[in-house]
């Protein structure tokens, strides 16, 4: 089975606006760049009919601004399930550059440029429940054999460097220390 798509995510902007539109109180992505999460977008064409599965990448990102607009396959989910394994909740949270795997063993874990926690999220945890918190919940590269998440949303690697150099220049452009990443999640998941 292939663990992504064979083409990126072809959202319309008027369909992305329309999702974020209910999650976002204040600042519009027409004023303010954002990232748009939408879990179980090609939930019906890959993996298992009609489910979510995790080790795929099965979601999508976009980078929606007033100048700028990209999609990009993308995992939303942990790439297994295991006791206190973190699975994001929907919902706008922070986000800011960074580096991911800066508290981990380096000889182990690389270090690279990524998006990384800029305030407290919520996940849920598997066979545990709800947690708040700063756990790393970043958003970074994942491989080609698997989505590379502990909880983290992950973006297929030939897409990584694209995505990341867009949201850095977006950011720039617009001086945003921080930028909303807005996870959204298919009602009938």
């Amino acid at each position: 089975m292939a663990i992504v798509p064979k083409a990126r995510p072809e959202i319309a902007r008027a369909t992305a606006a329309e999702w974020l539109t209910p999650h976002i109180d204040g600042p519009r992505w027409d004023h303010t760049p954002m990232i748009l999460g939408r879990r179980g977008y090609y939930r019906d064409t890959m993996g298992v009919a009609g489910k979510n599965d995790r080790g795929i990448y099965d979601d999508a990102i976009v980078l929606i601004g007033p100048n700028v607009y990209a999609t990009f396959n993308a995992n939303t989910d942990p790439s297994i399930k295991r006791p206190r394994v973190a699975v994001l909740r929907a919902g706008v949270w922070q986000y800011k550059l960074g580096i991911h795997n800066v508290t981990k063993d380096p000889k182990k874990h690389p270090r690279y440029p990524a998006l990384i926690q800029a305030g407290e999220v919520v996940v849920d945890r598997d066979d545990v429940g709800e947690d708040r918190g700063w756990f790393g919940i970043n958003i970074h590269k994942g491989s080609r054999t698997t989505t590379s998440s502990e909880g983290c949303q992950t973006i297929h690697p030939d897409q990584w460097e694209e995505f990341y150099g867009a949201v850095k220049a977006t950011m720039t452009a617009h001086t945003m220390s921080t930028i909303p990443y807005v996870l959204t999640v298919r009602a009938d998941i």
